[in-house]
């Protein structure tokens, strides 16, 4: 008989906690590429942790790890995942049932791909329901009504009767968000949930999370390349360059006033503010020299160390340690190492 998921919140300081984790890639020809080395951080209740970092970072690897959804070839080499208590390394299949969609949810990145082509949406989120509580058919289309209501204030009776074509991206986006937080999740992973969005509707998604947040108490785990979405939203940022994590801090800290020369550049590469003279906004877009990093390498030394603009001799040599530049700032770059 399997043991029922039952959280320990009683006895932890934070939420999640994830040390050492280290996952790889096999590759048809057999050889293992890392995609997460040595990642560290910590997540607190009702706290938003933005994940930033290129294509090829390792985001969203990190946010399948995290619910052991790794696709075909992905491992877990190593590390540890505690959330609420439980290692999730060592949950069982029936386990992981309880907590995916149940104590964790989970927000993709394209809607389209995520939600089933001939059902209606309001079917679809109250299959998640049904699958996490024993509620009868009343209750169930009640409670769906509820959720469909706090994600399209005055048009969920319409969107609940809609099949997914019928909707806008942005719509679509909302109803994945209403499957996350179905069962009243503690934590909310979020991979990139506005990348196919226009501008207009990525800020009203923004804007709902915060209302979320606000009303629901949800911790929340924010992936994107964007760095100019997690302003004002992020508690903290983690920024992740090939796997590793460059720098980590307060929100304000990393995007205001970045350490690493890898968040620096990313930073430089946003177009000008609009309160910039006009005689400066047809500038060229700054970008990052250099080639992405090739995951396959197991040489030493920084992998930035090709494209960074203050790399040092020690950096072709060695991997940079963490090093506290502020209470809870820490970059893994050379010029900080004591």
């Amino acid at each position: 008989m399997v043991e029922k998921y039952s959280p320990m919140v009683q006895t932890m300081t934070s939420l999640l906690e994830v040390e050492n984790l280290r996952v790889s890639y096999s590759a048809r020809t057999g050889e293992v590429c890392p995609a997460l080395s040595g990642v560290d951080f910590d997540l607190g209740y009702g706290e938003i942790l933005g994940v930033l970092g290129e294509s090829g970072s390792g985001k969203s690897t990190l946010a399948a790890a995290l619910l052991r959804l790794l696709p075909a070839g992905g491992k877990i080499q190593q590390g540890s995942i505690l959330f609420e208590g439980r290692n999730l390394l060592r949950a069982s299949p029936q386990e992981l049932r309880k907590i995916r969609g149940g104590r964790i949810g989970l927000i993709s990145q394209e809607p389209s791909c995520s939600l089933h082509p001939t059902l209606p949406a309001g079917q679809q989120v109250s299959d998640v329901l049904a699958a996490h509580e024993n509620l009868d058919r009343r209750a169930l289309r009640q409670k769906t009504g509820h959720l469909l209501a706090s994600v399209f204030p005055g048009d969920s009776e319409r969107i609940s009767r809609s099949y997914p074509h019928e909707l806008s991206g942005g719509q679509r986006q909302r109803v994945l968000i209403a499957q996350a937080i179905a069962c009243a999740p503690s934590l909310v992973v979020a991979d990139e949930p506005t990348a196919s969005l226009d501008p207009t509707t990525q800020q009203e998604i923004l804007q709902l999370f915060r209302t979320l947040r606000q009303k629901l108490g949800l911790a929340m785990i924010l992936i994107t390349h964007n760095p100019a979405l997690l302003a004002g939203l992020a508690d903290r940022i983690l920024v992740l360059y090939a796997g590793r994590i460059a720098e980590i801090g307060p929100s304000a800290q990393v995007l205001y006033s970045p350490q690493h020369p890898y968040t620096a550049a990313l930073l430089r590469c946003l177009p000008s503010h609009l309160a910039e003279p006009p005689s400066t906004r047809k500038a060229r877009l700054h970008v990052i020299q250099g080639e992405a990093p090739d995951l396959s390498w197991h040489g030493n030394g920084c992998q930035f160390e090709p494209r960074c603009t203050e790399r040092m001799e020690v950096c072709k040599r060695d991997e940079p340690p963490a090093a506290a530049v502020s209470e809870l700032h820490e970059v893994s770059c050379f010029k900080f190492a004591g």
